[in-house]
């Protein structure tokens, strides 16, 4: 009889909670993505769960902390993707199965558990900050053949708004095309072209593109030919990209002395020595 009432009320509580987690699923799993892009794969792995812990836990950010996970969210691409509260609950979400695995792999141990659970609430910051670092580079690249067109197009006759048109027309999809469709977008809205583009320079906040902003928008307000302006951009943008690539050919000696000393050297020594050493050992020194 006592097996039977425990395993009823087991049953009763199982059922109640599911149907709680199912409830809680419904109002806060969810979100409005008709006018949004696709999450990234890692959070989409856990969306609702993501969205259950952004919409619990996000009002524990204030003001100044939401405008700060938005500018990054803005740098990286983000923006259209998750909100500042979605990214907060995927870093409690990552935090919580860095746990889990950790409590299970160390079988209890507390010391790897609390550092996991600190790496994996980081975990998503530094996805954010590496995957703007590999868009900024993305837009490095791809800035000096989208400013080439953008000049052909306006000394051809056309204004600024229809070289940036043609221009994303011309070039291969890719982050820049993404932000200069945005300003296209704004332009045709209403907004006015110059501050279209400072909010462009804003939402990068990449020194290339807030220097092109700049020249621009002071083009445009003295009156000037955007001609010679554009042209002298593309020729820095070059340049720059020249003198990274010879940064990083210098640097590669200086990052291969790691593996050098830790990998190849004590195995040449360890090739070079053995023969040796045998040859003293069979002499019975």
């Amino acid at each position: 009889m006592n097996i039977l009432l425990v395993s009823t009320v087991a049953g009763i509580a199982l059922a109640l909670g599911l149907v709680a987690i199912h409830g809680l699923m419904k109002e806060l799993g969810t979100a409005d993505t008709t006018y949004r892009d696709r999450p990234p794969p890692g959070f989409k792995l856990a969306w609702p769960l993501v969205n259950v812990m952004g919409n619990t836990f996000g009002g524990l950010l204030g003001e100044e902390r939401l405008q700060q996970i938005t500018q990054r969210l803005n740098q990286g691409g983000q923006s259209y993707a998750l909100t500042p509260r979605q990214f907060f609950g995927g870093k409690i979400v990552s935090m919580l199965v860095a746990c889990g695995a950790a409590w299970w792999a160390s079988s209890g141990s507390w010391t790897w558990t609390l550092g996991a659970m600190a790496f994996g609430f980081m975990y998503p910051d530094l996805w954010l900050r590496d995957h703007t670092k590999a868009r900024n580079l993305k837009i490095l690249k791809a800035l000096p053949f989208m400013l080439d067109i953008v000049t052909l197009s306006i000394e051809s006759g056309l204004n600024l708004t229809s070289g940036l048109a043609q221009a994303v027309d011309k070039s291969k999809p890719g982050p820049l095309t993404v932000e200069i469709n945005r300003v296209l977008r704004d332009v045709r809205a209403g907004k006015q072209r110059v501050e279209a583009l400072r909010d462009f320079a804003d939402r990068l906040d990449y020194a290339p593109i807030s220097s092109l902003v700049s020249a621009l928008v002071q083009g445009e307000l003295m009156g000037s030919s955007l001609g010679p302006v554009l042209r002298a951009q593309s020729d820095q943008r070059r340049i720059e990209r020249f003198q990274r690539a010879e940064k990083l050919a210098m640097e590669a000696p200086v990052k291969m002395l790691g593996p050098l000393i830790m990998f190849i050297f004590p195995c040449t020594f360890i090739v070079l020595g053995f023969p040796i050493v045998m040859k003293y050992l069979q002499s019975g020194l």
